[in-house]
């Protein structure tokens, strides 16, 4: 997992005013919780921009006026029309309590399906867990060269050591489909066998028509005798 140092100060003031304050300067407010007290405190806004945009998960060292903690990042808030940073939660890290974490999933590979002209479908790109912060990996591997179409992994296919998935074991993380491409494929084949096939019946004969047609003139001329 990659580590990422951020500093701030700790407020003297908490509220609304106090907050709208902070942001006009620049700054944001946030609050660590989950050790022994809650520490309400500010940081520079730009200096999230390594931490917040990027799908990479941190272990954050935090330090606030001189003391220094390892945190991770639980919860962001954006306003909702500048995408500007509102408020930032941080959770104190404490080495034999687990955290929740959402974790990025990485597919390594290029599917079997994908190369006979399936279609890949990533359902999961995170995958929620919970452990000890010296269990938890920087990201999910999923090799999916072995998957042909309509094969699938699900929560319960994957394992990690010291690891639980918060998942139901039934959902899907990644699947092969067929595409309308590979359909339109076999489509002319099966037509052209079926082709084949109606060449081999027999063809109606020849003579027939002639025959039936034959004999037409002979009930009229019976119809005929009838009114003379």
């Amino acid at each position: 997992m990659k580590t990422f140092s951020l500093s701030g100060v700790k407020r003297n003031a908490i509220g609304k005013k106090d907050a709208h304050a902070l942001r006009r300067e620049g700054k944001v407010p946030c609050v660590l919780y989950g050790g022994k007290e809650h520490v309400q405190f500010s940081a520079v806004e730009k200096d999230f921009k390594k931490l917040v945009y990027t799908p990479d998960i941190h272990l954050v060292t935090l330090d606030v006026g001189g003391k220094q903690v390892e945190a991770i990042l639980k919860d962001i808030q954006f306003h909702p029309v500048t995408d500007s940073i509102l408020h930032v939660d941080f959770l104190e890290v404490i080495a034999d309590k687990p955290v929740v974490m959402d974790i990025p999933v990485k597919f390594n590979g290029t599917s079997v399906g994908v190369k006979e002209g399936g279609q890949m479908l990533k359902k999961l790109t995170k995958i929620r867990l919970k452990g000890l912060i010296s269990k938890i990996p920087a990201t999910i591997e999923i090799n999916v060269e072995p998957l042909k179409i309509g094969d699938y992994i699900r929560i319960k296919d994957i394992k990690y050591d010291g690891i639980t998935f918060l998942h139901e074991p039934v959902v899907t993380i990644v699947a092969v489909k067929t595409t309308r491409a590979v359909v339109e494929e076999v489509t002319p084949a099966v037509a052209a066998a079926a082709a084949v096939a109606g060449a081999g019946a027999p063809a109606p004969a020849a003579g027939a028509t002639a025959v039936a047609g034959a004999a037409a003139p002979a009930k009229e001329e019976k119809k005929t005798e009838k009114k003379k």
